[in-house]
C-alpha cells in the first residue's frame, strides 16, 4: 500500500466521507444488502487509498477473518445459550423475577441494572447475546417496541465497555499513560454511573418509545412460551422424547442465575488475573494462572456455560441428544446473517485502519496545541470514526497522547485517570457502519440501518459526550484546586 505520507490529508478525509456516504446510500436508498454493500465499499476505499490490486483480496479477507475469529464463537455460543434459556421457559422465569423485584412499570430499569452488572467483566458483544433472551421475554410480556427494553440495556453495556477496566481499551490506555489502575476504576465509576443513568437508561427509554420495532423471533417464537408448539423447544422435544408426557416445569431461578453468572465469574477471573499480572501481583508464567486465564477466555467461558446449560436445561430434563441437536441447529441458523454482517463491518473497519485515515487526522490534531484532556478525546474520536473499533481508537489515542503527558509532567493520578477516561469517551462515540458492534446490534434486534443510526449511534454518542463533559468538569475542578 502507498505510504500515508504520500497521500494528502485532504484526500484521505474526502475518501472517508465518500466511502461512508456511499455505503449509507447503497444500503438505505438502493436497498442493496448490507453485506454486499460493505464488501464493495471496502474494496473501493482500499483502492482509493493506495492498496495495489494484487493485495486487495488478501486485505479484505484478513479484515473479515480477524473480526470473525473474535466474534463468531461468541455469537454462536450466545445464540445456543439464549435459545436454551428461552425455550426451556427460563427467560420467562427471569422475566417474572425481574418484574416482581422492580415492578412491571420499571422493567426497563431492571434490565438496565442487570446489564450494568453483567457488563462490568464481560465484553459488550458477549454480554449482549447472553442477556438478549431476557430482553425478548420481557418485551413479549410487557408489549411495545423491543427497543424500549433493549436500549436501556445496550446503554449500560456501552458505558461499562467504554469507561471501566477490565475492558481492553481502558486497561491499555491506563498502562500507556502511566495512570494507577485503582484510581482509574474509582474515577471511572464516578463518571460512569451518572452517564449510565442519563445517557443509557433515560435516553434509551426515550429513544425506544419513539421507534417501534417488533420483538424478533431469533431465540424462540414471537408469542409466549415456545414449548407450546412442540417443535424445537426443550420442552417440546421432551414431549416427543418421552412419549407425549407433560413437559417439565420451567427451570428454577437458582439454576438460571448459575448459568448467567457462570460466564461472568469465569471471565472476571481471567480479567482479574490480567490486571493482577499487570501490577506484578501474580506471576504470568505460573501454570495455575495460565490455566484459569484459559478457562476465562470469553469463548471458553461461553462454551463451558453452553455445556452446563445442555445438561441442566436439556439432558437433566429428559431431552435426548437428537432433540437438542435440532434445537442447536435452529439456534444457529438465524444468526448466520448476523455473523456475516459483523464480519463485513470488521472488513470495512480494517480497510479504514489500513488506509491510515485516522492516523493522518490524529497527527494533525496532535500538533494544534490543544489541552491534553481535549486532545485525548478528539484523537480517540477521530480514530473511532475512521476505523470503527472503540478499543483500537482508545489504544491509538493513548499511544499518541502518552509522550505529551510524560513531557508535560506534574499531573496527579486523578488527572491522569481523567485523561484516560477522556480517551475512552472519545472512543465510544459515533458508532456507525464501520463498527462491527453496530451490525451485531442491528442484526439481533432486526432493525434497518436507518433505525440503528437513529438509536444505537445516537445512544453511543450521548454516552461518550456526557462522559467527556463530566471528565472536563472534574478536570477543571482538579486544576483549580491544585
Amino acid at each position: 500500500m502507498a505510504e500515508p505520507a504520500n497521500l494528502p490529508t485532504a484526500w484521505l478525509l474526502a475518501v472517508a466521507v465518500l466511502s461512508i456516504g456511499t455505503l449509507l446510500f447503497l444500503i438505505i436508498k438502493v436497498r442493496l444488502h448490507a453485506v454486499l454493500a460493505l464488501i464493495l465499499v471496502s474494496a473501493a476505499t482500499a483502492l482509493a487509498t493506495g492498496t495495489p490490486p494484487g493485495e486487495l483480496v488478501p486485505l479484505l479477507i484478513e479484515g473479515l477473518g480477524t473480526t470473525l475469529g473474535e466474534v463468531v464463537l461468541l455469537i454462536g455460543f450466545g445464540a445456543i445459550l439464549g435459545r436454551l434459556i428461552e425455550v426451556s421457559g427460563g427467560a420467562q422465569v427471569l422475566c417474572d423475577g425481574l418484574t416482581r423485584l422492580f415492578g412491571e412499570r420499571r422493567a426497563p430499569l431492571a434490565l438496565s441494572v442487570a446489564s450494568l452488572l453483567f457488563g462490568f467483566p464481560i465484553f459488550l458483544d458477549a454480554a449482549f447475546v447472553v442477556v438478549l433472551p431476557i430482553i425478548f421475554s420481557v418485551a413479549r410480556r410487557m408489549g411495545g417496541s423491543v427497543l424500549l427494553y433493549a436500549l436501556p440495556a445496550t446503554g449500560a453495556f456501552l458505558v461499562m465497555h467504554a469507561l471501566l477496566p477490565p475492558h481492553p481499551g481502558p486497561v491499555a490506555a491506563t498502562q500507556l499513560v502511566g495512570a494507577d489502575m485503582g484510581v482509574v476504576v474509582l474515577t471511572g465509576l464516578l463518571v460512569a454511573l451518572p452517564t449510565w443513568y442519563v445517557s443509557g437508561y433515560l435516553l434509551g427509554r426515550w429513544l425506544g418509545a419513539r421507534h417501534d420495532v417488533p420483538v424478533p423471533a431469533l431465540l424462540g417464537g414471537a408469542g409466549g412460551r415456545p414449548e407450546a408448539s412442540g417443535t424445537d423447544s426443550a420442552g417440546g422435544a421432551g414431549d416427543q422424547a418421552t412419549g407425549g408426557q407433560e413437559p417439565p416445569a420451567p427451570p428454577r431461578m437458582p439454576v438460571l442465575l448459575f448459568l448467567l453468572l457462570l460466564p461472568v465469574v469465569l471471565i472476571f477471573v481471567n480479567t482479574g488475573l490480567e490486571t493482577l499480572a499487570a501490577t506484578g501481583a501474580v506471576e504470568t508464567e505460573a501454570l495455575w494462572v495460565q490455566s484459569l486465564q484459559a478457562l476465562g477466555q470469553t469463548p471458553a467461558a461461553l462454551l463451558i456455560t453452553v455445556l452446563a446449560a445442555l445438561y441442566l436445561l436439556g439432558w437433566r430434563r429428559r431431552n435426548d441428544g437428537a432433540s437438542l441437536e435440532r434445537l442447536i441447529d435452529r439456534a444457529l441458523a438465524p444468526v448466520c446473517t448476523i455473523i456475516l454482517l459483523t464480519g463485513a463491518g470488521g472488513m470495512f473497519g480494517a480497510v479504514m485502519a489500513e488506509s491510515r485515515i485516522g492516523d493522518a487526522l490524529a497527527n494533525g490534531l496532535d500538533t494544534m496545541g490543544l489541552p491534553l484532556v481535549v486532545a485525548a478525546f478528539l484523537i480517540a474520536l477521530v480514530m473511532r470514526v475512521a476505523q470503527g473499533s472503540a478499543t483500537v481508537a482508545t489504544t491509538t489515542a493513548a499511544g499518541l497522547v502518552a509522550p505529551a503527558v510524560q513531557a508535560a509532567g506534574g499531573h496527579s493520578q486523578f488527572e491522569l485517570a481523567l485523561i484516560v477516561l477522556a480517551m475512552c469517551a472519545g472512543g465510544i462515540v459515533l458508532s456507525h457502519v464501520n463498527d462491527s458492534g453496530f451490525w451485531l446490534v442491528r442484526g439481533f434486534l432486526e432493525m434497518d440501518t436507518k433505525t440503528t443510526l437513529r438509536t444505537w449511534t445516537v445512544q453511543a454518542t450521548a454516552v461518550g459526550t456526557m462522559a467527556f463533559a463530566l471528565v472536563c468538569g472534574l478536570y477543571a475542578v482538579s486544576v483549580a484546586a491544585f
